[in-house]
C-alpha cells in the first residue's frame, strides 16, 4: 500500500492507539488527534508507539468546535500532505438517566461523539472527493443499536452516527470516497473497567464468545474498512461485540 495520511480523532485513548498502531502496520502515515490537556497520557501514548520510527505524529484540536477541526485540518495538510483517510473514534460518555438527565449532559456528549463527526468530515471530503480517493471510518457502538440504560444520549448520539455513514456515503461513492461505520460492543478499555465489577460479570456472560472485545479487534475492523482495496464496501456498519447483538 501506498503511504497514504491517515488522521485518527481520540488517538491516543484505548482504542485510538491501537487504530493507530494498526494502520501504521499497513503502511499509513498517522496523525493522532486528541485534546491537548491531555499531557500525561500524550506522553504515555508518544512511548506506546515509539517503535514505528516517527510515521504516528500527534496533533491537538477540539472536535467539538468547527474551526479547531479546520485549523487541524489545515495545519496537517500543510506540514504532511492531504489527508487521504480518517477515522473519527473520540468519543465520551456522560451517563445519566432521562429523569436526572441535565441538559448539559445532553449537550456535551452530541458535541463531542455526533457533531464532532461533522467538524471533521466537513474539513476533508471536498479534497477526497477531488482526488477521487478517500476512507472515512465512524466509530459507532454496539449500543447505538440496542439501546442502553442510562444512556439515553450515548445511545441516541451512536445511533446518529450510521445515519451520517449512510448518508454520506450516497454523496461520495462515485467519487472514490467510502463512509463505513464500526460499531465496538464491550471492550477491555478503561471506560469499561470503571463499570462496577459485578456488572461487567453479567455483561461478559452475556457476550457469546465469553469474553471483552481488545482494542486490537476493533482496530483490524477499521484497517479493513480504511484500505485501499475496500472500495466496494460504503453505507455499512461492521458490528464487533462477540456475538452481544446479532441482527440482519
Amino acid at each position: 500500500m501506498s503511504k497514504r495520511l491517515a488522521v485518527v480523532t481520540g488517538g491516543i485513548g484505548g482504542l485510538g492507539t491501537e487504530i493507530c498502531r494498526h494502520l501504521a502496520r499497513d503502511g499509513r502515515r498517522v496523525i493522532a488527534v486528541d485534546l491537548a490537556t491531555r499531557s500525561e497520557r500524550l506522553e504515555a501514548f508518544m512511548d506506546e508507539v515509539s517503535d514505528f520510527d516517527g510515521t504516528i505524529g500527534f496533533a491537538p484540536a477540539d472536535i467539538s468546535d468547527f474551526n479547531s477541526c479546520r485549523a487541524l485540518v489545515e495545519g496537517i495538510e500543510s506540514a504532511h500532505g492531504n489527508i487521504d483517510i480518517l477515522v473519527n473514534a473520540a468519543g465520551i460518555t456522560r451517563d445519566a438517566s432521562l429523569r436526572k438527565m441535565t441538559p448539559e449532559q445532553w449537550h456535551q456528549l452530541m458535541r463531542v461523539n455526533l457533531d464532532g463527526i461533522f467538524n471533521t468530515s466537513r474539513q476533508v471530503v471536498e479534497g477526497m472527493c477531488e482526488r477521487g480517493f478517500g476512507r472515512i471510518v465512524n466509530l459507532s457502538s454496539v449500543n447505538g443499536q440496542t439501546g442502553q440504560f442510562g444512556q439515553t444520549n450515548y445511545s441516541a448520539a451512536k445511533a446518529g452516527v450510521h445515519g451520517f455513514s449512510m448518508a454520506l456515503a450516497r454523496e461520495t461513492a462515485r467519487k472514490g470516497v467510502t463512509v463505513n461505520t464500526v460499531s465496538p460492543g464491550y471492550c477491555d478499555t478503561p471506560m469499561v473497567a470503571a463499570v462496577a465489577p459485578a456488572v461487567r460479570e453479567q455483561i461478559v456472560a452475556d457476550i457469546p464468545v465469553g469474553r471483552l472485545g481488545s482494542p486490537a479487534d476493533i482496530a483490524r475492523a477499521v484497517a479493513f474498512l480504511a484500505a485501499d482495496d475496500a472500495g466496494y464496501i460504503t453505507g455499512a456498519n461492521l458490528p464487533v461485540n462477540g456475538g452481544y447483538f446479532m441482527s440482519f
